[in-house]
């Protein structure tokens, strides 16, 4: 067990540390490497990676194993980093909403998939297949990159990269999206519920199968739902209202769920789905305004800040809310963490307030 936990702690942190290096990602535009082709050298070695794991003896070659899995962890960040600069060059503003929903419907698919799915193929078959499903699928995704289309403004070479970069540091907006990606509900409120889920429904007495239908199906339809819910809303109302109220919806449920009884009924499982609808609802909307405060010249450098942000703000929640619930209990852990998500409320106020701001300049300046 200590070896699975450092492992995943390790993999991790090329997602934690690809704002690093995603200035790279940009700059390189310059010099004809562009989005999609980063992706492309990306998942080729992604593939690559996952070969010798085919090969090697998980007790004889750990080692190993653990090498290429964080080749193929640096590898797969890096890919994030280009795709989500693509989609911020490529994506019209009023669309960004809807291709988070799509986004993260992607992203609970490939985890059903290659999460517990995977762990029944390796049950019954040969522990290799995992692996090997996971070339097949990157191999199809890799043709149909290769062959995708890049407009205009994805193939330039960012002028002034610099410039762009103290632009963005003197934007107020900024520095507001880094504080709401730090304390609201991305790891305040709907991570820490989320990351003590299985616990929490174990001492409310719930089974090891029930809680384990309930992960597998009704988290996932609800927080896939929630998330087109939020991305139609966010495109037609404002990112940063829709995210704001997405969040105060997300404390109310997550204060209604630690105000149950201890007893485990059917409502404990009916208000953790509404946690996960909220949950959906505000991370299409969360990121759709991200993309929204990034410029495209900073792409893939901007967002992963933000991605960045988010990642700390989950680490520093799921850390206290173990601490609170072994000190308090579930339900007053599980209060705090909503009432400290409320900080973000405020933030997102002036984020939209800024973006209103903005558009009327824009306004004047057409007329």
């Amino acid at each position: 067990m200590d070896q699975i936990t450092q492992l995943t702690a390790l993999l991790v942190l090329p997602w934690t540390l690809k704002f690093l290096w995603a200035p790279l990602v940009d700059a390189s535009r310059s010099r004809g490497l562009t989005y999609r082709r980063w992706a492309v050298f990306a998942q080729c070695a992604m593939a690559l990676a996952l070969v010798p794991l085919l090969l090697l003896d998980p007790a004889r070659d750990f080692r190993w194993i653990v090498a290429w899995l964080l080749v193929h962890s640096f590898a797969a960040a890096t890919q994030d980093v280009a795709i989500d600069g693509l989609a911020i060059a490529t994506t019209p503003e009023g669309k960004r909403g809807e291709l988070n929903a799509w986004m993260q419907a992607g992203m609970l698919l490939g985890r059903s998939l290659f999460g517990g799915l995977a762990l029944v193929v390796a049950s019954r078959l040969d522990p290799r297949a995992v692996p090997a499903g996971l070339i097949v699928v990157i191999g199809g995704t890799l043709t149909l990159l290769a062959f995708a289309r890049e407009g205009a403004l994805v193939r330039s070479a960012p002028a002034g990269m610099l410039h762009s970069l103290r632009l963005a540091l003197s934007r107020r907006t900024t520095w507001l999206g880094l504080a709401f990606a730090l304390v609201a509900g991305a790891g305040a409120g709907f991570e820490s519920v989320g990351a003590v889920a299985g616990p929490f429904l174990v001492d409310r007495g719930q089974s090891a199968s029930a809680i384990g239908m309930f992960l597998a199906l009704p988290v996932i339809i609800a927080t896939v739902t929630g998330g087109f819910i939020g991305g139609a809303i966010a495109d037609r109302l404002g990112r940063a209202r829709t995210a704001g109220f997405a969040l105060m919806a997300l404390a109310v449920a997550i204060l209604t769920l630690a105000a149950q009884p201890s007893v485990g009924t059917l409502l404990t499982f009916g208000l953790l789905t509404v946690v996960y609808l909220g949950i959906g609802v505000f991370t299409a909307a969360s990121y759709a305004l991200f993309m929204e405060l990034t410029d495209p010249a900073l792409g893939a450098t901007q967002f992963s800040s933000y991605m960045a942000a988010t990642n700390a703000c989950e680490a520093w929640a799921v850390l206290m809310v173990g601490r609170l619930i072994v000190g308090s209990g579930y339900s007053q852990a599980f209060a705090i963490m909503a009432a400290i998500s409320l900080v973000g409320l405020p933030i997102a106020w002036l984020i939209a307030r800024a973006a209103s701001r903005t558009d009327s300049t824009r306004t004047t300046t057409r007329s």
